[in-house]
């Protein structure tokens, strides 16, 4: 007997499309009043599994106080931002890193919040994990903030990523910044270990894609503005993924470069797309190309309800659901696109009996 399976098919799009607001925002972030109330009593995560470094990990330096101190040389340095309403693709993402990664015990994680009361739940879902909290303060970017084409793009948090080389302390000089939805299925270090040459931050690029349309017409119709990328290539880039110097960020002054774009940006209106436009005004043209294996972007689709997205070609390391659906929203429903059952083993999310 042959039996034949029918998969749903998957939809190709270019990796840099930008995504337009649609009805799905609305389930992608609960409202504040009702994420308040949902208090994390109401539901539970798994305990992790404990992952164990390989014998041939290199050690703590005994230089530093505990097992791995956070200004031990020999961690890889990774920082997440905690969310409550996106808490669920946090610890996923976490769990894939561990899952892994050849020295799992030799990773540090940096979790920005704006909540401050994740740092138990992180404990207790993670008993073992060397990891820090770092309370982000959302006035710090509310009046920088402009409205977007996503309201979910205009969350403060998002922004905590521009402030990394002032929150982490001094000693850490390099630092994997990954966004909430996504997951890692190759050992992290090979991501940590590649070099950034002469740049502050890496990141997979992608020239093909319209760079023209991050920004408005008002913006390349004007030199004053358009003027910044003259002398250089500028290409996209998804701040999801970035491997940051922050030695040559803090030398730099990056943050308030950042910064003065966001503000002529309230005033000026020369981009649409929350906080990654200021980021390709500041680095395009000027970043340390990573393989784009390790940004396999854009599994969130479009703002079509139902569409889905095959993965590009080439190899894979991690997978980014970049755009409007988010895994764990879909399989709820019930109506997962296919690449979602990869996600789904690293979901460590359950209701308390």
């Amino acid at each position: 007997m042959v039996m034949i399976v029918l998969a749903p098919a998957l939809q190709s799009f270019p990796p840099a499309e930008a995504i337009r607001s649609s009805h799905l925002d609305f389930y992608l972030r609960l409202p504040v009043h009702t994420a308040s109330s949902r208090s994390l009593n109401r539901f539970s995560f798994r305990k992790a599994s404990t992952f164990r470094n390989a014998g041939q990990c290199r050690g703590g330096d005994p230089k530093f106080s505990g097992k791995f101190g956070v200004c031990d040389p020999n961690l890889v340095h990774v920082a997440i931002t905690l969310d409550v309403e996106y808490l669920r693709g946090s610890v996923a993402a976490v769990n894939s890193i561990l899952r892994n990664s050849l020295c799992p015990e030799s990773v540090f994680f940096h979790f920005l919040v704006s909540d401050t009361n994740l740092e138990d739940f992180v404990r207790s879902t993670f008993p073992r994990l060397n990891f820090k909290v770092y309370y982000f303060d959302p006035e710090i970017v509310r009046d920088l903030i402009s409205t977007s084409v996503r309201q979910a793009l205009e969350q403060p948090l998002n922004y905590a990523r521009n402030y990394l080389a002032g929150l982490l302390e001094s000693c850490v000089k390099k630092v994997i910044y990954l966004d909430s939805d996504l997951i890692v299925v190759d050992d992290i270090r090979k991501l940590w270990t590649t070099s950034l040459g002469e740049w502050t931050i890496g990141a997979p690029v992608y020239c093909h894609a319209n760079f023209s349309k991050y920004f408005t017409a008002r913006f390349w119709s004007d030199d004053r503005y358009s003027g910044t990328f003259d002398g250089r290539k500028p290409c996209y880039f998804n701040t999801g993924v970035m491997v940051i110097d922050l030695v040559k960020w803090r030398d730099g002054g990056f943050t308030e470069k950042i910064e003065w774009w966001m503000k002529l940006q309230k005033s000026n209106r020369i981009y649409e797309l929350g906080s990654l436009p200021p980021f390709l005004l500041v680095f395009a043209g000027n970043v340390a190309t990573i393989e784009h294996r390790w940004n396999q972007h854009g599994l969130g689709g479009d703002n079509i309800r139902g569409s889905c997205r095959d993965l590009h070609p080439g190899p894979t390391s991690l997978l980014h659901w970049s755009g409007s659906g988010k895994p764990w929203l879909r399989l709820d429903s019930k109506q997962p696109c296919p690449l979602d059952s990869l996600w789904s083993p690293y979901d460590l999310y359950g209701y308390s009996q």
